[in-house]
């Protein structure tokens, strides 16, 4: 099993944000004790997240599952240097594209040399991380907002890119009608410091599953 941690901050937050936006008022007693959760391993993370573009989160599950699999691995916990050691063929039967392979095996390559600085992540500004991260094939700004919020639990992010939010903010603020970056922008302003807790309780709007990174 995975160790799970949660963050510290969360039952001030829901207090702010209860104080702060009518909507949030309503849809956080909703949901009880349910809150964030991060597995602790940043590799993993990532490497989940490749496996998981573009297909749906069932098709992802069963390749990452494969993947896996193949490294004789935790599905919570993956070695880059073991990612390394596989054949190329080998990965791609297990489901991967030839594309998210070299995506996977870039990111191992960065974990297992040390180019990104995991340790100095605690002490680094949000928008320096994720000029780290987009430098990795395969990760673009999305993908590093889902790490911030996901794996370093960070409190105060907006993924103005994110479907999902948008969607959220548009039946819960809008009444349905589509809604753009500066609307949404406005609306999640208005949860800071707590952006990242507005943002999960706007998924929790739409599907009460919390989602796994």
């Amino acid at each position: 099993m995975a160790d799970w941690v949660t963050p510290g901050y969360w039952d001030e937050a829901c207090k702010h944000l209860g104080k702060r936006d009518r909507v949030l008022r309503k849809l956080i007693p909703q949901f009880g004790e349910a809150r964030l959760q991060s597995r602790g391993d940043a590799f993993t993370t990532l490497a989940r997240s490749i496996v998981g573009q573009q297909i749906s989160v069932k098709a992802a599950q069963s390749v990452w599952d494969r993947f896996t699999g193949l490294l004789d691995a935790t599905p919570h916990r993956v070695a880059p240097v073991r990612v390394l050691d596989l054949a190329v063929d080998d990965m791609r039967g297990a489901g991967l594209s030839a594309r998210k392979v070299e995506y996977l095996r870039d990111l191992a390559t960065h974990f297992s040399q040390g180019s990104v600085h995991e340790r100095q992540w605690s002490a680094m500004d949000d928008e320096a991380i994720i000029e780290e991260l987009v430098a990795i094939r395969g990760i673009g700004r999305w993908t590093a907002e889902m790490f911030l919020i996901f794996h370093l639990m960070r409190p105060n992010v907006l993924p103005l890119d994110d479907l999902g939010l948008l969607k959220g903010i548009s039946l819960n603020y809008f009444s349905g009608e589509p809604v753009s970056r500066a609307e949404a922008r406005e609306i999640g302003d208005a949860w800071a410091p707590y952006r990242s807790v507005g943002t999960w309780y706007l998924w929790r709007s739409l599907d009460p599953l919390p989602v796994e990174y």
